[in-house]
This record gives structure tokens, C-alpha cells and sequence, in this order.
């Protein structure tokens, strides 16, 4: 399903079209923007990093005005409409950041490829400013982080416009044995864009959902197991969970020394790239990330090969439990497609194991949570 109908395809896209002027905001008549309360149809529907990058640079936007339309959209589909419950909190500062990007952006300065660019954060990693880091729970309501995470200071060194927190489930999932995908006590259940009534999978829910309902360009979620790369997959978007030490924890809400990390979430490879090359250095208060020394790049996006599948080994479970015909055939599509870009599929047998291997795994991760926490 294309995501500029999946909206229309929940039944909700019935609200009443409206419009919104910019001019009020921006005297430039270039800027001037016309948006509608019809979820199926927005503006900067698909829009990426570059495209965006060269609609500032053609004058077409300004980064506030970028910001004021992404504001709009989740005031109409995640606050109103299907509440889609994605964006636990909105910065106050937004506008001014994206105007204050602007002004660099009039007398030359560039920052990079982020610059003045749209981003939502996931509700456990710490912002020094307005906006609140309370992993979802009521118990960390009303806290307020003294100094923004290491990431967080890299994002706003590169230009991104921070414009909310998204929403997760609470504690990154850490919260019970029996607590759901997408849920908080503070931001109550995401949903899922392309099926309302349907998993969003989590921890990162929020950003998963976000992305794909195009409340932002990109955004930053967090995981110990899955909590990427899931709610990327039943969301349609891209998620990368990078490798432990690549991308700093300080001032991110732990589970796992040895499993976290944040990692980027946008709808293309690209922008995931991007993201990641704004996101990866080493951090002095995370000795992990040390061991990232001369192993990180400045610019991910030079891996980018049309031709990166050919010879490479991927493995496939021999026996998946897919519970429907449909999603067999999308499995070999896929299987059918990874082989047509010349990848050689390798077919294993883990999930005779799992069960196993998760036991072990939750007892590992119960004594470095209560060490993170505490």
C-alpha cells in the first residue's frame, strides 16, 4: 500500500478540509503554503533530507515554515483524527530554533546535510531544555534533564530542529513481562498508521509511527532487542540498529550496557545514512563508544551501493510461523527479490532455539538494568 493512501485506507480521512497560510509567519511569497485536514494528502508527503535540502536552498521553504507544517500534521493526525499517539511532547522552541537556522542559513552558514531539518527524539533520551525525559512513565513526569544527551548535542550541532519527543512503549519496554507494544502511562498507546488496530511494534513506537505518517523527516529511537529494527518493519519504514558503541548512551534511559544504543529511523536508506553520520563519535562518558576509535566515518552515505547486495550471505529461517497466506508470499517476494540483487540466501534454523536464548538473555538484561537504573 502506498503511504499516501494508507490513511484514507483506515476510514478516517472523512475530516473536513481546511487551510492553513504561512503568510502570516513568512513575508516570502514562495513560502507560502496551502494544507489540508485530509490525512491522505500533505504537503511533504514522502519528502526526504535532500529533497527538503533543495527546497530551502530554491527558496520553495524556510526550515520554520518546514516546522510549522509538520507541527499542523500532528496537530491533525496524531493529536486529532486517528490519534495516532505518536508524539508524547511537542517543543516549545521549536519555531525559534528553525528560525534561528534560517538567519544562519541567509548570511552563508551551512551547517551540513541536517541543517534546519525537521527530527522527533524518542522519550528516554535527555534534552536540556522545555521538554521532558521520562521514558513514558508517570513516575519521571515533570523531569527535566540538566544537560542534553551526547546525541542530542550532535543533532543540534549539525542544524536539526528538534521538534518533539515521540512516544515508546513505557521504559522501553522494560516495564513487565506483559505490557504492550507502543504503550506509556504518560502518552498512552501509539498506534499503528497503516492499521490503526494493529501492533506498532516498540520499544521506539512513536518513532516508528511518526516516520511513517510523515509527522517528521527522520527520527532517533533507541534499543536493547528489536526496539528499532521491529517497529521499523511493521511501520514500512528504515531502521538501523548500529553496532554498540558506535553511537554514545550518556544521557539515555538504560536497560543494557552491553545491548543499548540509539539508532536512526527515516523512510529511506539515505536519510538513514545521514542520520547516522550525524548520530556516530566517540563519547568520553561512555567508554564503549571508545572502542569506536578510527572505526567511525563522518559520512555514511559513501556506502551507499546500488550493486551492495551482490555476494553477500543472508540468512533466512527454514521453518518461519507466519500466521497467514499473505505474509508467506510477501517472505518470498522479498527471499525472490534479495536473490534477483545478487545476494545468496542461506537458509538457518534459530527459532527452535529462541526460546532458550531469550531466557538466558532476560536474566542478563534484569542485572544490568537495575545496575543502569540505579
Amino acid at each position: 500500500m502506498k503511504r499516501r493512501s494508507f490513511l484514507s485506507n483506515t476510514a478516517i480521512a472523512t475530516v473536513g478540509i481546511t487551510s492553513l497560510s504561512l503568510t502570516g509567519c513568512n513575508t516570502n511569497e514562495k513560502e507560502k503554503t496551502t494544507q489540508t485536514n485530509d490525512p491522505a494528502h500533505f504537503e511533504l508527503d514522502e519528502e526526504t533530507i535532500t529533497s527538503l535540502q533543495e527546497k530551502m536552498v530554491s527558496g520553495k521553504y524556510s526550515s520554520e515554515a518546514l516546522v510549522r507544517l509538520y507541527l499542523k500534521r500532528i496537530e491533525d493526525i496524531d493529536r486529532n483524527g486517528p490519534k495516532l499517539n505518536s508524539v508524547i511532547e511537542l517543543n516549545p522552541d521549536a519555531l525559534s530554533i528553525a528560525k534561528a537556522m534560517d538567519d544562519e542559513r541567509k548570511n552563508g552558514k551551512i551547517r551540513g546535510q541536517l541543517h534546519g531539518i525537521p527530527i522527533l527524539i524518542k522519550d528516554n533520551i535527555n534534552t536540556a531544555d522545555k521538554m521532558q525525559t521520562t521514558a513514558g512513565a508517570l513516575a519521571l513526569e515533570g523531569n527535566i534533564a540538566p544537560k542534553d544527551a551526547f546525541i542530542v548535542e550532535r543533532l543540534r550541532s549539525a542544524g536539526a530542529v528538534i521538534i518533539g519527543k515521540t512516544n515508546l512503549s513505557e521504559w522501553a519496554n522494560f516495564r513487565s513481562t506483559k505490557s504492550s507494544s507502543g504503550w506509556s502511562s504518560r502518552g498512552g498507546q501509539t498506534r499503528n498508521p497503516y492499521s490503526l488496530d494493529k501492533n506498532p511494534c516498540g520499544s521506539s513506537s512513536g518513532s516508528g509511527a511518526a516516520v511513517a505518517a510523515n509527522l517528521c523527516t527522520v527520527a532517533v529511537g533507541t534499543e536493547t532487542d528489536g526496539s528499532v529494527v521491529c517497529p521499523a518493519s511493521v511501520n514500512g519504514i528504515v531502521g538501523l540498529k548500529p553496532t554498540v558503541g558506535l553511537v554514545s548512551r550518556s544521557g539515555i534511559i538504560p536497560i543494557s550496557k552491553t545491548q543499548d544504543t540509539a539508532g536512526p529511523m527515516a523512510r529511506t536508506v539515505k536519510d538513514v545514512a545521514i542520520l547516522l553520520s550525524a548520530l556516530a563519535g566517540v563519547d568520553s562518558n561512555d567508554s564503549v563508544s571508545g572502542e569506536s576509535v578510527g572505526k567511525f566515518h563522518a559520512d555514511y552515505t559513501q556506502f551507499l551501493d546500488m550493486s551492495g547486495l551482490k555476494g553477500k550471505r543472508i540468512g533466512v529461517e527454514k521453518s518461519p510461523t507466519f500466521s497467514n497466506g499473505a505474509m508467506d508470499s510477501l517472505s518470498k517476494d522479498a527471499i525472490d527479490l534479495l536473490k534477483s540483487q545478487g545476494a545468496t540466501i542461506v537458509e538457518i534454523e534459530y527459532l527452535k532455539d529462541i526460546g532458550s536464548a531469550a531466557s538466558s538473555e532476560l536474566e542478563v538484561l534484569l542485572y544490568e538494568f537495575k545496575a543502569g537504573v540505579n
